[in-house]
């Protein structure tokens, strides 16, 4: 899965939980995440798409501060977090070395890429994927989990940040 399907597929989704919630408040809180082995590079892709909303209401909170995502300084400030609350590791429970690609900010949404070099999926044990629970309790993490030709769906939330993956 190439990180352009990867994109699109997280704007959608972005997309349409933003319309669900259209001319309501902002009563929930999700992110979704995917992660797929990219046969081209060689590389496993991690996608993560949360609400901007979300995103700028935890940075602001924790540094008492507006933050401005198309800033080198704000981005480091968002990755710093992102990197303490979402990790992936192997079957002997070391970290897998996630590699910051970037990250697009519309008014909806923040997407940020990621990608483990020279890996593939199926390295992949354990999943933790805490962001944004610390800070809004009923957040829900949903993570997309492609290897070896399936695609598996793991919830996560304030009370299950960490799962394996088998």
């Amino acid at each position: 899965m190439n990180v352009r399907r990867i994109m699109v597929k997280a704007a959608c989704a972005a997309a349409l939980a933003c319309a669900c919630v259209a001319g309501q408040a902002h009563r929930f809180h999700a992110g979704i995440t995917d992660i797929a082995f990219n046969a081209h590079t060689g590389n496993t892709e991690v996608v993560h798409t949360y609400m901007a909303h979300d995103v700028e209401a935890l940075l602001a909170n924790l540094y008492q501060r507006q933050f401005d995502l198309s800033d080198p300084d704000d981005q480091a400030v968002l990755r710093k977090y992102l990197e303490k609350q979402f990790w992936l590791a192997d079957k002997a429970g070391k970290r897998l070395p996630l590699r910051w690609v970037g990250l697009t900010v519309d008014t909806d949404s923040v997407t940020v890429f990621q990608e483990i070099p020279a890996t593939p999926a199926e390295k992949v044990e354990t999943i933790h994927a805490a962001v944004l629970v610390d800070f809004l309790p009923d957040q829900v993490n949903t993570v997309n989990y492609s290897a070896g030709g399936s695609l598996r769906t793991f919830g996560f939330n304030a009370r299950q940040s960490e799962l394996s993956v088998h």
